[in-house]
């Protein structure tokens, strides 16, 4: 009897470790996936922030320019 008992302990036992070792692969894909989006979403980021910056300078151009024409009109 003593000698099933085990058995039945260690089959138990093996097919938790069964479960956390496919957990834990699962876990893994979905580690990597989060990790290539926030790559993903970085890069998307930066894009942003680059298009950000020269849309500002262009605006800064724009407006020095209508600024300089102005002060021409006022001169005409």
């Amino acid at each position: 009897m003593d000698k099933d008992v085990v058995l039945k302990q260690l089959d138990d036992v093996e097919q938790k470790i069964e479960k956390l070792i496919e957990l834990s692969k699962s876990l893994e894909s979905k580690n990597a996936e989060l990790e290539n989006k926030i790559v993903q979403l970085e890069q998307e980021l930066q894009n942003r922030v680059e298009a950000e910056r020269s849309y500002t300078e262009e605006k800064s151009l724009v407006r020095s320019k209508i600024d300089d024409l102005l002060i021409k009109l006022n001169g005409f």
